[in-house]
């Protein structure tokens, strides 16, 4: 009766065990899936540590003077980058050397500006290691304009100038401070053997002041450029008495000299057929205005830049064929990825079929939610391995205590051995308490089974 009141102390009920039992679990389960999840967590933040945050609502573009015709193109950007809820603000500067300037300050607050090719000599190499080009996105004429002599003693007119080497001892204005005009003027003519001294002199004014002063005679000629000056003050210019448009007899010379201009034909009339204007064939030389943006510019908004540049840009005018512009023609700065893809392949297809905010939050969810997947596959493998090592480890902790019970049978005393009867009482208590899922049940009767064994061995070893 004595025994049978010890055993009642460690031998569970059949309600007590059958409670024992559970489905699953959760205990285990969420260890088991602790290191993955952790993982899932690390690999999502790295994700979103690496990858470029959302498109900010708003850019600055360094456009030129007021009114100048990158002025308007940029207002023209403007209200197309304003249909996809991105605000365009527009920073009026003295042309294309000051846009460059900006972009290569990073104190400067501009993301992207226009600036004309051949400029990239006139500030520090090292700043402009962080500059790409979106593309070309039109040609920027070099227009001379110059005041016709007056007629020879002997009535016979002065034949038109057809080299820039011919306006030395001439009053030039080549543009204002800051402009792409004045930088290339003073290139072109320096090439030519034309610089400031004695009875030449170069004026660093530009636009309609410039115009002005050819138009009154305050100055021989005057290099007007799209980045200083409007198209109606160049109409007026050739339709004006006594005022002419230097025709390039060397064009082809001055593209093999200076690999960032192109050779331009205005053909005879294309301005104004009624009034044949210009008068005849005219050769211009031409660097292309670029789209030059800091290279941690969001690729969504380089994107939308670019499809604002094709709907500006891609018809055709006096100057260029259809679909010639934007381009991705590579001269002083590099082509960035980003407009590279998009000139292979175009909008991604969440930015083609999405409204702009909605394609970004998606394009950004994917490149979060595909890591976390990849992580996810293999690791939804390795949880049932996890899982049932650590409900099997529960039960091999108590083997462990079995084996070092019955391997002290032989060598303790009767004193000893009713200890280690005790110890195996205690063990059963335990093991009956063990919150155990149904899938391992089999094994936990085992151990009990066991368990029995080595009391008996024990029992025997005792009397």
């Amino acid at each position: 009766m004595l025994k049978d009141k010890k055993l009642s102390a460690y031998a569970p009920s059949a309600t007590r065990i059958r409670a024992r039992f559970v489905a699953i679990s959760w205990r285990d389960l969420a260890v088991s899936f602790g290191p993955i999840i952790l993982l899932i967590l690390i690999g999502a933040w790295l994700v979103i540590w690496l990858i470029r945050p959302a498109p900010p609502s708003s850019i600055t573009i360094a456009a030129g003077p007021k009114d100048s015709n990158f002025w308007r193109v940029a207002e023209r950007y403007k209200a197309l980058l304003a249909r996809d809820g991105i605000r365009l603000d527009i920073v009026e500067t003295g042309g294309s050397l000051d846009n460059l300037k900006r972009l290569a300050d990073p104190d400067q607050n501009v993301d992207v500006g226009f600036v004309q090719g051949g400029l990239a000599g006139a500030v520090p190499a090292e700043s402009l290691s962080p500059l790409v080009s979106l593309g070309s996105i039109s040609y920027v004429p070099v227009s001379v304009y110059y005041r016709v002599p007056p007629p020879r003693e002997d009535g016979r007119p002065v034949p038109p100038l057809r080299q820039l080497s011919e306006l030395a001892g001439k009053r030039i204005a080549i543009g204002g401070e800051g402009s792409g005009s004045s930088v290339l003027a003073a290139t072109l003519l320096k090439a030519n053997g034309v610089e400031s001294g004695g009875s030449t002199q170069l004026l660093n004014i530009g636009g309609d002041e410039a115009a002005q002063a050819l138009t009154s005679g305050k100055i021989d000629a005057a290099f007007l450029m799209g980045d200083s000056v409007s198209v109606a003050t160049m109409g007026k210019l050739l339709r004006a008495p006594g005022i002419r448009l230097l025709d390039f007899s060397q064009a082809d010379a001055y593209v093999r000299r200076f690999r960032y201009l192109n050779t331009l034909k205005m053909p005879m009339g294309v301005f104004d057929l009624a009034h044949n204007l210009p008068a005849r064939d005219t050769q211009l030389i031409a660097p292309t205005a670029e789209l030059v943006a800091r290279e941690d510019l969001h690729p969504a908004l380089s994107d939308l830049l670019i499809a604002a540049a094709r709907e500006v840009h891609g018809k055709a005018n006096v100057m260029q064929k259809a679909g010639e512009f934007p381009a991705p023609l590579e001269h002083e700065y590099p082509i960035s990825d980003d407009a590279a893809r998009y000139y292979k392949s175009g909008k991604t297809f969440f930015y083609r079929t999405l409204p702009f905010w909605m394609a970004s939050l998606v394009d950004r969810a994917v490149v979060i939610v595909l890591p976390v997947i990849l992580l996810l596959i293999p690791g939804i493998r390795l949880v049932p391995m996890l899982y049932g090592w650590r409900v099997r480890s529960r039960i091999y902790r108590w083997y462990g205590e079995l084996i070092a019970l019955e391997r002290g049978l032989s060598r303790e005393s009767p004193e000893e051995q009713a200890e280690m009867l005790k110890r195996l009482d205690e063990i059963e208590i335990a093991v009956n308490r063990m919150k155990m899922p149904l899938a391992f049940a089999d094994q936990f009767y085992v151990l009990r089974e066991h368990i029995g064994f080595v009391r008996a061995r024990l029992a025997a070893g005792v009397v």
